[in-house]
C-alpha cells in the first residue's frame, strides 16, 4: 500500500499545498488511485520530491526544474549556470555592503551614487537646488557627473544665490535682469560653463540624448522654481 498525499508531504517534509502546487506546474506525475478514489504515492513520488525540494534549496527556480525533466539525477549544466548566478549575486552584495559602510560611515544620502555624494557632501545647496542634481545624475554621462561634482566640491552658497532662491514670482523686470547678469558673473556659473561649453554643455553625451535630457529638465525647472526665477535662468543662457 502507497502513501496518502498528506502522508507523502510528511516524509518529505513539505506540505500538501506543496505537493498540489507540484503537480499543478507538472513537477510530479499523478499517483494512481485506490479503490476509494484516494491517491496512493509511491517511493518513487517520494524521491521525485524529495529532489526537487533539494533542487529548489539550492535555488533552481521551478520552472528550471520542470525543463530538466526526471532523468537527470546531476544536472551539471543548470547547476554550473545557477552557480554563475549566485556567485555575481554574491559579488553585487559584496559591493552594496561596501557602499553601505562607506554611506554609514560618511553619513552621505542616498539618493546619489555614493562618490558622487561624498563629492558635493559638503556643497551649500538648497533642497531645490539638490532635487536638481538628484536628477541631474540620472540624466548626465558618468564622466559629465562627476565633473560636475567636483565643481560643486565644498561650494559654499553665494549670497547672490540666496537672492535667487528668495526671488518672489512677481519681481520686477530690472530686479530679474539685474539678478541673472551678477548669477552669470558667479565663479561657479563660469567655471560650469568653461567645463561644459555650448550647445550641448552638461547634457554632452547624455546616455538617453541630449534633446531627452534637456526635455527632462526643462519640466523639472517649471516644477521646482517660479516665473521670475526661471526668467533669470532663461536670461542667464539667453
Amino acid at each position: 500500500m502507497g502513501w496518502s498525499t498528506s502522508q507523502l508531504a510528511e516524509l518529505a517534509g513539505t506540505t500538501l499545498r506543496t505537493i498540489r502546487h507540484y503537480h499543478e506546474v507538472g513537477l510530479l506525475a499523478e499517483p494512481e488511485r485506490r479503490a476509494n478514489g484516494y491517491k496512493s504515492y509511491g517511493v518513487t513520488h517520494l524521491v521525485r520530491v524529495l529532489r526537487v525540494k533539494r533542487l529548489t534549496g539550492l535555488g533552481l527556480s521551478l520552472t528550471r526544474i520542470a525543463e530538466l525533466g526526471d532523468e537527470d539525477e546531476h544536472p551539471g549544466e543548470a547547476l554550473r549556470r545557477l552557480d554563475a548566478e549566485l556567485a555575481a549575486t554574491v559579488e553585487r552584495l559584496r559591493r552594496v555592503r561596501g557602499e553601505l559602510a562607506l554611506i554609514l560611515r560618511r553619513e552621505v544620502p542616498t539618493d546619489l551614487p555614493f562618490d558622487i555624494a561624498a563629492t558635493i557632501a559638503g556643497a551649500d545647496m538648497s533642497p531645490k537646488d539638490r532635487s536638481v542634481t538628484v536628477v541631474l545624475a540620472q540624466l548626465m554621462s558618468p564622466e559629465a557627473l562627476a565633473t560636475y561634482a567636483e565643481v560643486l566640491d565644498g561650494k559654499a552658497k553665494d549670497p547672490v544665490g540666496l537672492e535667487f532662491d528668495a526671488l518672489p514670482a512677481d519681481a520686477d523686470e530690472q530686479t530679474r535682469q539685474d539678478l541673472a547678469d551678477r548669477m552669470s558673473a558667479l565663479p561657479i556659473v563660469r567655471e560650469l560653463r568653461a567645463r561644459f561649453p555650448a550647445p550641448a554643455g552638461i547634457y554632452a553625451g547624455a546616455p538617453r540624448g541630449e534633446e531627452f535630457a534637456m526635455r527632462t529638465m526643462g519640466k523639472v525647472v517649471v516644477e521646482l522654481y517660479n516665473e521670475a526665477q526661471i526668467d533669470v535662468l532663461v536670461r542667464m543662457n539667453g
